[in-house]
């Protein structure tokens, strides 16, 4: 049932797209398309449940529970399927001829044929395994769930190059295909007195013929014009998302069939089917953001207000049928499934219900957060939804004295990832500099040529060396750090040891293989550069951490800082403005000269230098760092991710004694 919702709220993105005016705010097109997909989604879920409910009525918990749980498997492998069609979909409709739509296609099509024959031989080769661990009554019940798997996998791959083509209405027709051979197939197949593998073989047969009438007509043959490091990136971040997100769906009907005695097994089966109910109906809103976040301009997309749209309605619709779930009588379910569906007690079916929905909707607003950054970049926290899918196996399997555990067990994880995709992300909204809009044809920086690290080292030292963690080298070491001999090697691993002393983590933080440059900046281009958000810039910036920003909160008095702090940037005014001061470089790091920079060293030169007379810029020198891996940076994009990775570097102290190294360097000046 997931599966088809999902797909068939794909199909209404065109809709959306044709419906929605150019004039409309982001926050509008999402809504109004999101209105159509849910009904779109409410037809589907429609038909699915009925599907579920004569199959539960026909044949009992039991052998509902048995059907479910091998149709889940399936479910599984819709991660394959799935992340196929998405790709397809996306590849094939960024070529611009039907030659290259179909070169592409068959690439991909070719792929997935290959993937989903090794699941069948997969499933076949351990049939009898997952049969046992089921507690299914046969193994055939696995081998015509491997029929079904040959072709649901390549059935993606078709899907998608007709959703990439634009043929929606071809889409829906066959979505309704294969939901008529299904439930028609399985009734006819029960009534014949199949049973359970009547079941599995109608839902195969679907498949099967849903794949057949998905046929596209194509194009000419002409080289693939796509780059494989392309598509495989794209690919490997919706494998794992896909994989992440079937895994929370669909593991706890496998493992509580294993735990559990049939009857029960089928319960929960009754329970979860209408859990994911409310994840078809978020899965329109989430539908309807992808591709319309995905197509819209950085400093739209920036507003908060967009994704905040998107996570009211999830909460909204997920609320009130939880609610609904919540104060319907319990004899309502065993009117729709069955007497053999009632359960005695307080925790009866409906309060099971409604924790399973309340369950549904914390998970749902986590997809909605981790696909609205998957629109436009890749998103590592599929990364961390799949690392949950992991723990949520384990905590079933530790924890399964009940079905109310069960789901309390989902319910406290599902909570915690929410936490920690909705946290970094928050953080990045309101401190990564790339959210910096950047002004049409200026760049932050001009770069002038490229410098060595031990030149950026060099000049980082002449302004730190102040500091009382260097007063025992003041004396030996004071001609080696304000005239610096570049070309020689022994002078550079000096500095670069006694900058250990102090910065080994800071540095540690810059990715490998960064190129340094020195930079021309104008006052103009210093609303691309920020300042990291730390100490007393935080009291300074009140969110806008920019350095103009800053700057302007200090003319205006707009600030809280401590009198100390204040003095110290107007003592370095009053220098640039009558004096050569002689400061070292300015340091700054960021992706390319394209994207906003943050300032690494030299917070309270830039500032003064804006504070105090015009020209007092032109007497600062700046370095810059720049590599494509900067966002792995703590001091250029803060979020617990790279927190964690600092506070790893900072061990790097414990173990490396940059003062033994240095005392060493200058015991042996060779």
């Amino acid at each position: 049932m997931q599966i088809c919702s999902c797909i068939v709220n794909r199909s209404f993105e065109g809709v959306v797209n044709g419906l929605t005016q150019k004039t409309k705010t982001l926050q509008a097109r999402i809504v109004s398309g999101s209105v159509v997909l849910l009904a779109g989604s409410g037809l589907t879920t429609a038909i699915n449940l009925v599907y579920n409910i004569m199959v539960a009525r026909f044949l009992g918990p039991k052998g509902f529970g048995q059907a479910t749980v091998v149709y889940t498997i399936l479910t599984l492998i819709s991660a394959v399927t799935l992340s196929f069609q998405i790709i397809s979909a996306k590849m094939v409709a960024q070529q611009s001829s039907p030659e290259g739509k179909a070169a592409v296609y068959r690439g991909f099509h070719r792929a997935a044929w290959a993937s989903g024959i090794l699941v069948a031989i997969i499933l076949l080769s351990f049939q009898r395994a997952i049969a046992d661990y089921l507690n299914l009554p046969g193994s055939v019940l696995v081998a015509l769930l491997a029929i079904g798997a040959a072709f649901y996998v390549p059935l993606g791959s078709r899907r998608g190059y007709i959703q990439g083509t634009y043929g929606f209405r071809r889409l829906a027709i066959n979505l309704v295909v294969e939901g008529v051979f299904r439930l028609g197939g399985s009734v006819l197949l029960i009534l014949l007195g199949l049973g359970v593998e009547g079941v599995i073989a109608a839902n195969a047969a679907a498949v099967m013929v849903a794949y057949l009438t998905a046929a596209p007509k194509l194009a000419a043959r002409v080289p693939n014009p796509l780059r494989f490091s392309y598509a495989l990136r794209e690919a490997s971040q919706a494998m794992v998302f896909f994989s992440g997100q079937v895994l929370i769906n669909n593991c706890d009907i496998v493992l509580v069939k294993h735990f559990f005695l049939a009857r029960e097994a089928g319960l929960y089966a009754a329970v979860a089917m209408v859990g994911r109910v409310i994840f078809a109906f978020s899965s329109a809103v989430v539908n309807s953001m992808f591709p319309l976040v995905a197509g819209t301009r950085d400093e739209e997309r920036k507003d908060l207000r967009v994704i905040a749209t998107a996570l009211s309605l999830v909460l909204g619709t997920g609320s009130v049928l939880a609610l609904g779930l919540g104060i319907a009588p319990a004899g309502t379910w065993t009117r729709f499934f069955g007497s053999g569906f009632e359960i005695i007690g307080k925790y009866n079916l409906s309060y099971l219900l409604a924790l399973y929905a309340i369950t549904t909707i914390i998970f749902s607003l986590s997809v909605v957060i981790i696909t609205f950054e998957m629109s436009y970049k890749i998103a590592n926290t599929s990364w961390v939804q799949l690392a949950f899918s992991g723990l949520v196996i384990v905590a079933i399997c530790r924890f399964h004295s009940s079905l109310r555990e069960v789901i309390l067990v989902q319910l406290v994880l599902m909570t915690v990832l929410l936490i920690c995709v909705a946290l970094p992300f928050l953080i990045g909204a309101l401190t990564n500099p790339r959210e910096l809009l950047l002004s049409e044809n200026r760049r932050p920086a001009r770069l002038i040529r490229r410098v060595s690290e031990d030149e950026v080292i060099a000049e980082f030292l002449k302004s730190d060396f102040h500091s009382p963690e260097f007063r025992e080298y003041h004396e030996s070491l004071r001609e080696v750090v304000s005239a610096p001999n570049l070309d020689n090697a022994g002078e550079n691993a000096k500095r670069r040891a006694l900058l250990f002393i102090r910065h080994l983590a800071l540095w540690k933080e810059i990715p490998t293989g960064t190129e340094w440059y020195e930079v021309e900046i104008d006052e103009a281009d210093l609303g691309q550069i920020r300042a990291f958000p730390r100490a007393q810039w935080r009291k300074l910036a009140r969110g806008n951490f920019s350095i103009t920003g800053i700057a302007e909160a200090m003319r205006t008095r707009q600030h809280r800082v401590d009198a100390p702090f204040l003095a110290k940037v107007a003592a370095i005014g009053d220098q640039l403005v009558h004096e050569e001061p002689g400061f070292g470089a300015v340091i700054l790091i960021g992706v390319s000269e394209c994207d906003p920079l943050t300032v690494l060293d030299g917070n309270h030169r830039l500032v003064a230098a804006m504070l105090a007379s015009p020209g007092s810029l032109k007497k600062l020198r700046f370095l810059c760092g720049l590599s494509p891996r900067m966002t792995e940076c703590c001091w250029y994009n803060t979020n617990p991710l790279t927190l964690f990775r600092y506070g790893r570097n900072m061990l790097a102290r414990v173990v490396r004694n940059p003062e033994a190294e240095l005392a060493r360097l200058l015991q042996n000046p060779g």
